[in-house]
């Protein structure tokens, strides 16, 4: 592989590196062969003579590890004390994700308290809608408001503010300055079907039936918003990596909803047209693909939309998973929240199994979906102990 000139690694230091490099793992995913010799150079940046290791973005890129890295996702969030009280000094969700000093710390709270081998940039996924110009904010007990809704409103009526997102790319590059140098960042963005479900309705809803009913009766004004979020979509996870993300994640939080048919429109096909476009500009930035709810729809979504790794729910038993998904494609997952609420034997059963299944592939271990607030943190300490003293 040639370094570029402007990486600024030359002399000594270049041959030490690729010394190093060839002594990486053995690749278990067609494109690590292509990621090995990347796989270490960023901690050049921060001036360290020897590169150091990236246990997650090693994982991503297709080695598979004795120990599983490990990151959960809304790590950074309500079960955490210090969250708590950042946020009740700062008010509102909106204020403080666009607060970059104040979005870095929190993203950086969990690493300091516990570790994890990535940290997840603290956003919201709708910060696109915003960014295409949605009024966006957030009811307390209720959740987060869009206006106008597109169910009752032309999507030719929004004026796009792009600049709406530069204080996450601020952020990114604020975690990044401060992040332990074996640490993967990790950025995301709403897949464009969630994302759309809280466009058109406003709001979130229990089965997204005015998207559904939309997508439905009027594809073409329904693939216009589709598209809209695409542009928007990649523009924001290109500015991530620019500003120094390592690794992105789609999260399509309500795929679920879909029959089949619209699944293979509306999720697998906008995913792909992301994906390629990333590549186009980032070819070795790794794309999580996560179809909370996808059930037996995973494995087409996992080979047709291109994604490096896919994130599998706890509704599904992770030993399908492994035999359903393509050979050698990194996963990351499933333990239920709930599971790590309950703790003891239960989560000690939960991770067994989920560990069991993935043994043969590169595996990152996570939740199946988001943290809960009520989670006792010495479950989370009891968890990484579990992954982490085999």
């Amino acid at each position: 592989m040639a370094i570029p000139e402007s990486s600024g690694i030359h002399g000594p230091g270049h041959v030490k590196l690729l010394a190093f490099a060839g002594r990486a793992h053995k690749p278990r995913h067609p494109r690590a062969n292509h990621y090995n010799n990347l796989l270490l150079y960023s901690s050049m940046t921060l001036g360290i003579d020897e590169p150091v290791e990236k246990p997650l973005l090693a994982t991503l890129r297709g080695e598979r590890r004795a120990v599983p890295p490990m990151w959960l996702m809304r790590q950074a969030g309500r079960y955490l004390p210090e969250y708590r009280e950042l946020r009740a000094a700062k008010g509102g969700f909106l204020d403080l994700a666009t607060d970059s000093g104040t979005a870095a710390e929190v993203t950086l709270q969990p690493i300091r308290r516990f570790g994890f081998d990535g940290a997840i940039l603290f956003s919201d996924i709708l910060m696109v809608p915003w960014a295409l110009g949605q009024h966006l904010w957030f009811e307390t007990g209720e959740g987060p408001r869009l206006a106008p809704p597109l169910v009752d409103a032309a999507l030719a009526a929004l004026q796009p503010a792009p600049e709406r997102l530069d204080p996450v790319y601020d952020t990114v590059r604020r975690v990044v300055a401060d992040l332990p140098p074996a640490t993967t960042m990790l950025g995301f963005a709403g897949s464009p079907w969630t994302v759309a479900t809280y466009m058109v309705a406003g709001q979130g809803s229990r089965d997204q039936g005015a998207t559904r009913r939309m997508a439905y009766r009027d594809p073409a004004a329904f693939q216009a918003i589709v598209t809209a979020i695409e542009a928007m979509t990649v523009d924001y996870l290109s500015g991530q990596i620019a500003a120094g993300v390592e690794a992105v994640q789609l999260f399509d939080s309500w795929s679920g909803s879909l029959a089949p048919a619209e699944f293979e429109r509306w999720v697998i096909a906008p995913t792909a047209r992301i994906v390629a476009a990333l590549r186009e500009r980032h070819l070795d930035t790794p794309v999580i693909g996560f179809p909370k709810g996808a059930g037996a729809k995973l494995a087409g979504y996992a080979r047709e939309t291109g994604i490096t790794a896919v994130g599998v729910d706890e509704t599904i038993d992770p030993a399908w998973a492994n035999d359903a998904l393509p050979v050698g494609m990194p996963v990351q997952g499933n333990l239920d929240p709930l599971a790590l609420i309950t703790g003891g034997a239960a989560m000690r059963g939960a991770v067994d199994r989920i560990l069991a299944a993935f043994a043969g592939r590169p595996h990152v271990f996570n939740l199946g979906h988001g943290i809960l607030p009520d989670t006792p943190i010495a479950h989370v300490e009891a968890l990484i102990s579990m992954i982490r003293g085999r």
